[in-house]
């Protein structure tokens, strides 16, 4: 039974649980899934302080939750968590499919040597996908950032997007295609999905949320 950590946002519990109900019908087997809703605002706060430590703690007792509730393996829906994957991955009652672990085999997959990312500022910023071998991280420019995290908080928080924060975003991201040469931009974000699809993406891009729902399938097929 999958363990989802849910409420980072809301919109990104939805997705996992969409696709994931998708995924198990396409192979005909039964979606056995437990959901528990986490804060958003307890997460950004450990974020904004670089407390991996007590982010670790808290998610372990969310996790704790999941598997009271029958949980048998446990996934993270968002990126900005996986900032204490380390000290959370010692401390865990369940089994996590980590997200980074299966980005970092997309990335080699894809043979991909320069990225930027879209997320919160914690995840854009930050040094967790400096982690990821043979990859230079291209941070965007200060007044960039500052965009895409109020832009990606906006949509976590409504649970939707706009036409307009989809154009935005796109023409960024050509930007630093053209401009800083990036082979593709990690879309580090699920909530993001509220905006972004195959269909609408045309700028080289890795998906992030899809790619860990894909290892998720792996662990439990």
């Amino acid at each position: 039974m999958i363990g989802i950590v849910g409420g980072l946002g809301v919109g990104a519990g939805i997705h996992y649980y969409r696709e994931l109900a998708a995924a198990h019908d396409a192979i005909g087997k039964p979606l056995e899934l437990v959901m528990i809703h986490a804060q958003m605002t307890r997460i950004f706060e450990h974020a904004a302080t670089g407390d991996a430590p007590g982010l670790a703690r808290y998610l372990e007792d969310v996790i704790g939750q999941l598997k009271r509730g029958g949980a048998t393996i446990a996934a993270i829906p968002a990126v900005t968590p996986h900032l204490c994957i380390g000290e959370l991955l010692s401390i865990t009652p369940l089994p996590i499919v980590n997200m980074l672990e299966a980005i970092a085999n997309e990335v080699r997959a894809r043979s991909l040597s320069r990225v930027a990312l879209f997320g919160t500022r914690f995840v854009v910023e930050g040094r967790m996908f400096g982690q990821l071998p043979g990859v230079e991280v291209v941070t965007p420019r200060p007044e960039e950032v500052d965009y895409i995290h109020h832009t990606y908080f906006s949509i976590a928080s409504s649970g939707a997007g706009s036409e307009e924060q989809r154009r935005g975003l796109t023409a960024l991201a050509r930007t630093l295609c053209a401009r800083d040469g990036v082979d593709a931009v990690l879309l580090a974000g699920t909530d993001l999905s509220a905006i972004f699809n195959e269909g609408n993406t045309d700028f080289p891009h890795l998906d992030c949320a899809r790619v860990h729902i894909q290892a998720i399938m792996r662990a439990v097929t």
